[in-house]
């Protein structure tokens, strides 16, 4: 069923009754984000005091969180006690909940050791439920896969939801809520791989899960952390992907703001992305004045109204590429590097004007704005030292390393092409370099054959410094080798290797067979059928391996000989079980590929 009912702006949802839902609607927060600067230390922390004191004044139902609450995955002590202390002093009292919970709460909060909305725990008082989902910043990581999230769940402060345990299916089990005769479906998903969720969305790997009854009578509300801008073939999750069913979209992880709801023509909801509330790099789309919403939703009638943060530091941003001044400079002129540098303070100084007459009247807003010019010095010019020239308003801007930023024509054409169709590319986590995981393979596909990895692959390794670098997972490297091990050990126990020279052998043996998995890739198996297919077809390496059939043609020649049921006959014979394919599919060859299907409950 299409939502050909729901009405964008509606005067009579304006209005507070006791049939009305009222959200407030925040995202990308990024609480301890540069917790330690002298200047910017308390931005975050100051602009989530004034978001959760908003939610208070109009007194919401409860907070919708699209993401990212904290910057860190592993927040700081500092971080953590002034979360705590914020939304205790907002969230806690006595207010009355006016709306019930309809749906299977187990289901809902699943991965909770309190598996029920907190507003409904006897030993708290909320007066004001949070739903969050996790970001990419603050995902689940470790053994335990736990999150800083999980931390607020467990203190009863936040409700934690859209969380998915399988790689191979992902089921979103709404949490139902109604106030008076308004029923409101909330849908949502945590951070995700773009790359991994795009498969699974292709090949019909997620489903949205609906009441069996009276399904026309619900809104549904749908939080999703992804790339909503196309970063490459498949690192995005395009709206179209999504169920038609659904009223509204609220798109977490872009920080531009784009607040008022857009209409999806093709699938006939509405996205709003109401964007961070705080500049986490210096880009145009961080430059959009920040806002978060006011949620109204009545029947399946909603409105949506934007609520302009005040607390937020200022951020000006201006491009100036030197070629298009003729009149004043060319890099011919004696001196132009000092013209230049003289042309590039006027602009500077401008913008702090600027900040300085959009500030009056607005005492909350920090005094020292964020100011940044970028100067495309194609064609000959040559760049000025920028640190030098940046503490020159030390005392004047919250950024003086790096006021100024130098890039050529080649640089920022490719950056214009790259956002055609999709507007800027805002995502911090994209503009801060390349992956850690894309080094690793980087430097292994490149280095001698005495680096190589025997024990470890790639795939393992990359992930573990992944974790290790990005979410301060110090013990990801050391389970990894010790895991690989240990299944290492395994392995030669049950072949009955003892000797050095055998355990060589074998481990050569097995180097060369995970070569497999890259088999795969080249020759275009994706699907899960296609590498089951595949995985029975070349099931027999094992006992192929004794036989002293080694490559990859004499292993595909051997088969062949077998009449194509190497796989299903070595399974009998106890040298491959399928617990032992299932495993190698999973954890070798990744998991699945998407559009979403779904199903009722």
């Amino acid at each position: 069923m299409q939502n050909y009912n729901v009405t964008l702006v509606l005067r009579s949802v304006s209005r507070d009754d006791e049939d009305t839902f009222k959200i407030l609607i925040a995202t990308d927060i990024h609480l301890g984000y540069l917790e330690k600067d002298a200047v910017r230390g308390n931005d975050t922390f100051n602009t989530f005091d004034e978001i959760l004191k908003c939610a208070k004044q109009n007194q919401v139902d409860f907070i919708l969180l699209g993401g990212d609450l904290f910057h860190e995955n592993k927040p700081s002590r500092r971080c953590l006690h002034s979360c705590i202390s914020l939304l205790r002093k907002y969230c806690m009292g006595d207010t009355p909940i006016l709306f019930d919970v309809l749906s299977d709460q187990a289901v809902n909060f699943s991965n909770s050791k309190f598996p029920w909305v907190n507003y409904q725990d006897e030993n708290l008082n909320i007066s004001i439920p949070v739903f969050s989902v996790h970001g990419n910043h603050d995902d689940p990581t470790g053994a335990d896969g736990l999150c800083a999230l999980d931390l607020l769940s467990s203190a009863g402060l936040v409700n934690h939801f859209g969380r998915s345990q399988s790689v191979e299916r992902i089921e979103i089990s709404p949490v139902l809520l109604q106030k008076g005769s308004t029923k409101l479906a909330l849908y949502g998903i945590g951070s995700i791989p773009d790359e991994r969720l795009y498969r699974m969305f292709v090949n019909n790997q997620v489903t949205m899960l609906r009441p069996k009854e009276d399904q026309d009578q619900w809104f549904n509300l749908f939080t999703i952390h992804q790339n909503r801008s196309k970063h490459g073939a498949t690192n995005y999750i395009p709206e179209q992907f999504l169920d038609d069913f659904l009223d509204l979209v609220v798109w977490g992880h872009e920080h531009e703001c784009l607040i008022n709801p857009s209409r999806n023509e093709q699938r006939l909801f509405y996205v709003t992305q109401p964007g961070s509330s705080v500049a986490t790099s210096l880009s145009p789309g961080e430059a959009v004045k920040k806002h978060i919403g006011l949620l109204r939703v009545k029947g399946r009638k909603m409105n949506l109204q934007k609520i302009p943060l005040h607390t937020v530091r200022q951020f000006f941003i201006q491009d100036l590429v030197l070629s298009e001044h003729p009149d004043l400079f060319n890099p011919d002129m004696p001196k132009v590097n000092q013209k230049v540098e003289a042309f590039c303070q006027e602009k500077v100084e401008a913008m702090i004007e600027e900040a300085e007459r959009d500030r009056l009247g607005n005492p909350l807003t920090p005094e020292k704005p964020l100011i940044r010019l970028r100067v495309d010095y194609s064609g000959g010019f040559e760049a000025f030292n920028a640190t030098r020239f940046s503490q020159k308003f030390v005392e004047q801007v919250a950024n003086p390393k790096d006021v100024v930023h130098f890039i050529r024509q080649k640089e920022y054409k490719a950056k214009v092409k790259e956002d055609v169709d999709f507007g800027q590319l805002l995502s911090h986590s994209s503009t801060e370099g390349l992956r850690v995981e894309d080094l690793v393979k980087e430097y292994f596909q490149t280095a001698e054959k005495t680096v190589q990895l025997s024990l470890l692959t790639e795939q393992g390794m990359g992930k573990a410094v992944q974790e290790y670098v990005d979410k301060e997972e110090k013990d990801a490297i050391e389970e990894l080798i010790r895991y690989q091990l240990e299944k290492t050990q395994r392995h030669l126990q049950q072949r009955g290797v003892l000797t050095e020279e055998e355990i060589d052998q074998e481990v050569r043996r097995r180097e060369r067979g995970r070569g497999g998995g890259r088999h795969l890739q080249l020759t275009g198996v994706l699907t899960e059928e296609e590498i089951d297919q595949e995985v029975r077809r070349r099931g027999g390496r094992r006992l192929l391996e004794q036989r002293g059939v080694l490559t990859e043609e004499e292993i595909d020649k051997e088969v062949e000989r077998g009449g194509g049921e190497g796989g299903r006959d070595l399974q009998q014979r106890g040298a491959l079980t399928q617990e032992e394919i299932d495993q190698e599919v999973q954890g070798r060859w990744g998991e699945g590929v998407g559009t979403s299907s779904r199903e009722e409950y």
